[in-house]
């Protein structure tokens, strides 16, 4: 597979300016609102025609900045890169230093780009993420309930239970280890309890023992099948 570093040209049109081996096609692009992002495909995609569902993986606090290798060290991203199998596309951008995912309108722009781009079903896109991006996965889907078929946020962090109830139609997995002593587990309490409160479609596990660094839920190895679960679910129109 190839690896294309994009870069934004003059007019929004993006132009090759490199190449490299990696395990997976992967793409650098600079999309609108400035938000950079990864983009890896499943293998077999170029030989076929379908469209593919689409996850977004929210990085966690530690991954922001200008320098997109950095939100390969964890979670799905690095999961990918060391041979995952994937049978969605992987949209992974990165936030800016110093912000949190709800600080920008950052979404549509990248959204709006990556369906310009590529064979997308609309009718299957999902949004996951790890700490702050836990936290920005509630933010962003709060903004656009619309859009997301399944949520599955990971030890949120730096996000409220306002407004919360714009989501209790998506159906919502979320994980929290018993034992994280850098994001309190009351925080994802609080929000489970929101959803509860007006009906939501919210499932709950409690990690026992775990603490911050639960990204193993993903691996599809585990009795959690969060990727399969995930991708079981389509908007209803």
């Amino acid at each position: 597979m190839i690896l294309f570093l994009f870069a934004l040209a003059l007019g929004g049109a993006f132009a090759r300016c490199g190449e490299q081996e990696a395990p997976y096609q992967a793409e650098e692009q600079a999309a609108l609102a400035t938000y950079p992002y990864l983009v890896y495909l499943p293998r077999g995609y170029a030989a076929d025609s379908k469209a593919y569902p689409v996850v977004f993986y929210l990085h966690g606090s530690s991954q922001r900045g200008s320098d997109l290798e950095q939100v390969k060290r964890s979670g799905l991203p690095r999961m990918a890169e060391e041979g995952l199998p994937l049978e969605f596309i992987l949209i992974v951008p990165q936030c800016p230093a110093g912000k949190l995912w709800s600080t920008d309108e950052w979404f549509e722009g990248v959204w709006e780009n990556v369906q310009s781009r590529y064979r997308t079903d609309p009718e299957r896109l999902y949004l996951t993420g790890v700490s702050m991006g836990g936290g920005g996965t509630f933010d962003v889907a709060k903004k656009h309930p619309e859009r997301f078929a399944a949520l599955a946020p990971l030890c949120a962090w730096a996000s409220t239970a306002q407004n919360l109830c714009r989501l209790k139609d998506v159906p919502v997995w979320t994980f929290h280890g018993t034992d994280d002593q850098v994001v309190a587990i009351s925080e994802t309490e609080e929000k489970v309890a929101a959803l509860k409160a007006c009906n939501g479609n919210i499932r709950y596990t409690r990690l026992q023992g775990e603490g911050h660094g639960i990204h193993a839920v993903y691996d599809p190895a585990n009795d959690y099948n969060l990727l399969k679960w995930m991708l079981q679910h389509r908007l209803k129109r």
